[in-house]
């Protein structure tokens, strides 16, 4: 929006730069003002939410190679200049060389704040399209890595994206197996820190004699057999995201010790008083009520808030079981490329089995059960022989949920045509047309 974005001035006449500012602050412009191009070049980075107003005659660096600078770092930033009266030749070589338009002295405050106006308008606009288009992009590579025509899952999706490039500490709720680590880096290479590490810790797979050196890092010396310093896994995600999976593991004791961390964001080493500065997001995974555990004193409240800015609810696969036949062929494609095995033909009769057991262990367990299908040693379904777990559900709703995914399946098969599709399911297409709105079919599958 043009209220967030700005205007660095850069001048080196203060009276000139106060006059600049007071005219495009009375008209609600917000501007920050500098002495010179060194420090403007310092404040200014990509997608900077803004536009540069500068001097062409500056101590130092001049407005022109500033000019060239900028236009390096992002050469799609607005750069307006301002000349003196006489400087014709330098107002038409910034203009080649890039500049947005010119300013030439003295000029009407009006004037100023029209050429500013116009150039927030053009920054605002290249600013949306950058970042429709990252989140397009974001989306392209979330759908093909988190797979499922479930609105369950659409949900999950639209949430790591929205998410996606926000600062905001995430906390990720799902059972096991459900898919809280992928839906983690998904998140991180969604963000603007896809350059940096992705740290993943299991915080209950660490003994608690070791669980400080780990994650804090340790000096040479701190203590028996700590030869070298090294560095901990926190320091490590400094410019990345640190991963906290099974967050609810974690022992009292390190919870106070991690709290600090996150809230001051430095750290120190074991043996060390000296500070270590980090900058990394945090996502944390649980599979169980965090707030069940504050309430009976098994969790801290203060770093439960601290980890909460924002939740993703991951849904087990049994909520979503219209989703099941889509990821038993991939995961089974995947494992017939792994073992050098063909893949097992399409079977009503077992994709009936599979969508109507509860998979208690969610998607790694359908995972598994594909690898033993490819090799060829899972013979009972549902899997293991074992009964549905939960409850009978309601007639209408399974037959429901088989027929959405059936649907679903055909149109994905037959590329969303619903000439294809209605012959392939042998329906009229005015009923297919019908059942694709009454199951809320995304459109993609309906293209």
């Amino acid at each position: 929006m043009l209220e967030a974005m700005k205007v660095l001035i850069v001048e080196d006449d203060p009276n000139v730069l106060l006059g600049c500012e007071q005219a495009l602050q009375l008209e609600g412009i917000q501007t920050e003002g500098v002495g010179s191009a060194e420090k403007a070049r310092r404040l200014v980075s990509v997608n900077f939410p803004g536009v540069v107003v500068s001097d062409i005659r500056l101590p130092g660096i001049d407005g022109m190679e500033l000019l060239r600078q900028l236009l390096t770092l992002d050469a799609d930033l607005p750069v307006v200049l301002i000349t003196g009266h006489g400087d014709v030749s330098l107002a038409v070589q910034a203009m080649k060389s890039g500049a947005h338009d010119f300013i030439e002295k003295p000029f009407a405050p009006d004037y100023l704040v029209e050429v500013v106006r116009r150039a927030l308008e053009k920054r605002k606009l290249v600013l949306e399209v950058r970042d429709l288009r990252e989140k397009l992009n974001n989306r392209q590579s979330i759908e093909s890595r988190i797979l499922g025509n479930s609105p369950a899952i659409e949900k999950v999706r639209r949430l790591i994206v929205d998410l996606g490039n926000s600062a905001a500490d995430v906390l990720i709720q799902g059972e096991t197996g459900a898919g809280k680590e992928l839906a983690a880096r998904c998140l991180h290479d969604a963000s603007a820190r896809r350059t940096g590490n992705f740290v993943a810790i299991n915080c209950g797979a660490l003994p608690e004699t070791l669980f400080e050196s780990e994650i804090f890092g340790h000096e040479a010396g701190a203590f028996t057999g700590a030869g070298k310093r090294r560095v901990g896994k926190v320091e490590h995600a400094s410019g990345g995201t640190l991963f906290l999976d099974e967050i609810e593991s974690m022992p009292m004791v390190m919870q106070i010790k991690m709290l600090r961390v996150l809230q001051e964001r430095t750290l120190e080493r074991l043996g060390s008083n000296t500070p270590v500065p980090i900058d990394c997001r945090v996502v944390a995974a649980t599979k169980v009520d965090l707030r069940d555990l504050v309430d009976r004193g098994q969790f801290r409240a203060d770093l439960y808030y601290r980890l909460n800015v924002a939740t993703l609810p991951l849904p087990p696969l049994r909520e979503r079981r219209e989703d099941t036949p889509l990821l038993f062929e991939h995961f089974s494609m995947l494992a017939a490329a792994r073992h050098h095995r063909e893949s097992p033909p399409a079977d009503a009769d077992r994709m009936r089995c599979l969508m109507a057991y509860d998979w208690p262990g969610n998607v790694r367990e359908l995972r598994n059960v594909a690898d033993r299908c490819v090799l060829g040693i899972e013979s009972n379904f549902p899997p293991f022989g074992t009964p549905t777990p939960a409850g009978p559900r309601p007639l209408a709703e399974t037959v429901e949920t088989f027929e959405r995914s059936l649907i679903a399946d055909a149109l994905r098969r037959n590329e969303g045509s619903l000439a294809r599709t209605s012959e392939d399911l042998q329906l009229a297409k005015t009923t297919l047309h019908d059942k694709i709105r009454k199951y809320n079919l995304s459109g993609d599958d309906t293209r």
